[in-house]
């Protein structure tokens, strides 16, 4: 396995990498690891679909909760032209 030398990094990104290591209680190798393999979806975490993490945040209509807004709405899409005089 090779390793890589990565020159120039930021100081706030070095302190993050190294808040991050030690929140989690790992060496600062093993979570430069691990945030590469997710970044690029090669763990578990990276490669999990989170749509369904979210459902209460936006909501799942149903066709009959589409139609219904529709109905509702329908009036806005009339132009009244009085309204651009």
């Amino acid at each position: 396995m090779k390793s890589i030398t990565i020159h120039k990094l930021d100081d706030s990104l070095e302190t993050l990498l190294l808040a991050r290591a030690k929140s989690e209680g790992q060496s600062l190798n093993k979570t430069i690891k691990k945030l590469l393999a997710e970044a690029l979806a090669l763990s578990p975490k990276g490669n999990k679909k989170r749509e369904k993490d979210f459902l209460d945040l936006f909501g799942v209509w149903s066709a009959e909760d589409v139609l219904e807004l529709r109905q509702g709405t329908s009036d806005l899409e009339k132009i009244d032209p009085g309204d651009w005089a």
